[in-house]
């Protein structure tokens, strides 16, 4: 039986990268200033993004461009 009842897969930083259309290092840079939430797996301490962070995140962009903000650096 497994031990999670609810698992979410999870995103590497590539792939969220890709999604939003930024390099790889701008992800990084906002996973280390906490602008995308990060999970740090393994011995390596390689990042994973949950999708609903993610999401989140691209909701509260969108807001903020409606309202005139600018992008997070």
């Amino acid at each position: 039986m497994p031990r999670h009842k609810h698992f979410t897969a999870m995103l590497t930083a590539i792939e969220v990268a890709h999604l939003l259309n930024v390099h790889i290092n701008t992800i990084r840079r906002w996973s280390n200033r906490g602008i995308i939430k990060a999970y740090r797996i393994g011995p390596r301490g390689d990042r994973r993004f949950q999708k609903e962070d993610i999401a989140g995140f691209l909701h509260e962009l969108k807001t903020n461009q409606e309202n005139g903000n600018q992008l997070p650096q």
